[in-house]
């Protein structure tokens, strides 16, 4: 079992920034890939960044968050990052970090997301 811990969110006016944090706890040895998505009510939940848990750590962005996003990570620390920058109204959503066991191809550990509400 991973634990997943998210904190960092908050309000900000558009063009603001904001760094999210995700602590993962337990079997840590077992994820091979982390990520960020979000989730607003009423939708679908969406893919915003991944990397691979590992010294490469290979990065993919969803659409949204090219150019204006930057996914990180501390091993040593077991924390994932998401860096955002430049955020606009329809950033406001829930976000959810996500784990993944090597072997596995869909995440299937879940935090409890933290809330980020982006303001004109």
């Amino acid at each position: 079992q991973v634990q997943l811990a998210e904190s960092g969110g908050g309000s900000v006016q558009a063009g603001g920034s904001l760094l999210l944090s995700c602590v993962a706890s337990g079997s840590t040895s077992n994820a091979c890939a982390w990520a960020w998505y979000r989730q607003v009510p009423g939708k679908e939940r969406e893919f915003a960044a991944s990397i691979s848990r590992n010294n490469e750590g290979a990065r993919t962005y969803g659409g949204f968050a090219q150019g204006r996003f930057t996914i990180s990570q501390d091993l040593n620390k077991n924390t994932l990052y998401l860096q955002m920058n430049f955020l606009r109204p329809e950033d406001t959503a829930t976000y959810v970090c996500a784990a993944r066991r090597c072997g596995i191809a869909a995440y299937d550990y879940w935090g409890q997301g933290t809330q980020v509400m982006v303001s004109e």
